[in-house]
C-alpha cells in the first residue's frame, strides 16, 4: 500500500465491498449506525448536511468518515437518491458472537444485500404519493426501441416498441425515475453491459420468470422488447442481489 502499514481487517472488508459498489455510496453496517468512508463520507455529509469526522488512518492519513442511525436510514436514503446518487446497503451477515467462534480476531461478515437507486425504490417513505415510479430499459434492434417499464413499488410492467422519432415522446410519457441502456448505444441513461441487453436471453428470462412456455400470451413480443426485457430484469437481479421484486406479467402496449 505505498509502503505504508497494510489495512486492517476491518478497512479492508470495507475496501472489498467498496470495490463491489462501484459509484454507489456503501452503507456499511456498524452496529446500529450506516457508517460512510473516503469520497463517500465527504459526499453524503454535504448532501445530508451531518457531522464529516475522522476514524483512524489509511495510508498515513486519517480516514474521512459520517454516519447515520438505522432507525432513520429510510429519510437519508431519499435524500441522497433525490440528489441523484445510487446506495449500496452493506449488512451484517452474521452475529458478534458468530465471528468470536471463529477466532478472537475475526470480524463480522458483512455483504451487500441490495443497491438503492431511483427507479428500484420500494419504501413508501422514499415514493412520490400517486406517482408511479418508472424503472425504465431501453434496447435497440435494427430501427427499433424497445422499452420494457417497471414499478416495482406495484409490480406494473408494461413493454413497448417504437422508433427513434418516437422515443423521446414513450420516455417522456413514462417520466422515468431511472433508464438504464446497454454500453455502446447512443442514448442517454445508466449504461449496463451490451450483453444483458440480448433478446435470446430476454425471452429466456421472461418465460422463467412467469412460467410459460411461449410469449403468445403476452401479445408475442419483437427481439427489441425482449432485449429491454432482458435488460431490466438483468438489472433488477443485480441490485437486488438475486432476489427479483413481484411483477405481474407484462402489458404490451402499442406506442
Amino acid at each position: 500500500m505505498h509502503g505504508s502499514a497494510a489495512p486492517t481487517p476491518m478497512m479492508a472488508q470495507y475496501l472489498a465491498l467498496k470495490a463491489e459498489a462501484g459509484d454507489c455510496l456503501l452503507f456499511y453496517r456498524m452496529g446500529d449506525f450506516f457508517e460512510l468512508f473516503f469520497e463517500d463520507a465527504k459526499v453524503a455529509a454535504a448532501v445530508l448536511d451531518i457531522a464529516l469526522t475522522a476514524r483512524g488512518e489509511h495510508q498515513g492519513l486519517p480516514i474521512p468518515m459520517c454516519g447515520v442511525p438505522v432507525h432513520a436510514m429510510e429519510a437519508y436514503l431519499a435524500r441522497l437518491i433525490r440528489a441523484g446518487h445510487r446506495v449500496a446497503i452493506a449488512e451484517q451477515t452474521e452475529s458478534p458472537a458468530d465471528a468470536r467462534r471463529r477466532g478472537s480476531k475475526a470480524i463480522v461478515s458483512r455483504a451487500i444485500v441490495r443497491v438503492v437507486t431511483a427507479g428500484t425504490l420500494t419504501e413508501e417513505t422514499l415514493l412520490e404519493a400517486r406517482a408511479a415510479n418508472w424503472l425504465v430499459a431501453v434496447a435497440q434492434v435494427g430501427e427499433f426501441f424497445g422499452l420494457a417499464a417497471a414499478d416495482i413499488s406495484t409490480g406494473r410492467f408494461e413493454i413497448a416498441e417504437t422508433s427513434l422519432s418516437g422515443l423521446d415522446a414513450e420516455l417522456a410519457r413514462l417520466s422515468a425515475a431511472e433508464v438504464i441502456v446497454p454500453n455502446g448505444a447512443p442514448l442517454a441513461g445508466l449504461v449496463r453491459p451490451r450483453q444483458e441487453f440480448d433478446s435470446t436471453a430476454g425471452e429466456a428470462r421472461l418465460k422463467r420468470l412467469f412460467g410459460v412456455a411461449t410469449l403468445d400470451s403476452f401479445g408475442g413480443l419483437t427481439r427489441a422488447q425482449t432485449a429491454a426485457a432482458g435488460g431490466l430484469l438483468s438489472y433488477l437481479d443485480h441490485v437486488g442481489k438475486g432476489a427479483l421484486p413481484f411483477l405481474s406479467p407484462p402489458v404490451k402496449r402499442t406506442a
